[in-house]
């Protein structure tokens, strides 16, 4: 493990020596994710992008994305466009990247499934702001706003999460 590692526990999460609270998925932690289970899969997992509301925020990395206007996440497993961003108008089920309430304004991404997705095995494993403290997310990794303000520009290229069962 190097200390560039974001490590989530039952106490938090570790990431250059300090602990933040966060919230994982409804369905808890699973070795055996599956799309539409809530859960948060164990493993691994390499930080292979950023996304934030150039509207609300500020570039977190000079390697961050603008979430746009029609950005969106297919979540439909049916879709040859299974767990990617597409753009609206989308006719497969997905998810608005670019939502009214701030849960996405700065969004993580990790390679849960990425890029190339196995049908069903779940998608968008983000971390991103919680809804509150303890209100679990649908699997991703949910942080209070300013700990994920912190957090973001100190990712690097190695930097991993890792998620323990």
């Amino acid at each position: 493990m190097s200390p560039a590692d974001m490590v989530v526990h039952p106490m938090g999460l570790r990431f250059m020596g300090r602990m933040f609270p966060c919230t994982v998925g409804r369905g808890g932690i699973s070795a055996d994710k599956r799309e539409g289970d809530g859960a948060t899969p164990t493993g691994v997992h390499r930080i292979v992008g950023m996304l934030y509301r150039p509207d609300r925020i500020a570039p977190p990395t000079d390697w961050a994305m603008p979430v746009l206007p029609g950005d969106l996440w297919s979540d439909d497993s049916t879709s040859d466009d299974y767990n990617t961003m597409v753009r609206a108008p989308y006719p497969f089920s997905h998810e608005v990247l670019r939502r009214a309430d701030p849960l996405y304004d700065l969004v993580i991404l990790t390679d849960w499934n990425w890029p190339n997705a196995v049908l069903g095995r779940g998608s968008a494993i983000f971390m991103h702001r919680w809804r509150r403290p303890g209100f679990p997310t649908e699997g991703c990794i949910g942080l209070r706003p300013d700990d994920l303000a912190w957090i973001a520009p100190r990712i690097q290229r190695s930097t991993r999460l890792i998620v323990s069962g």
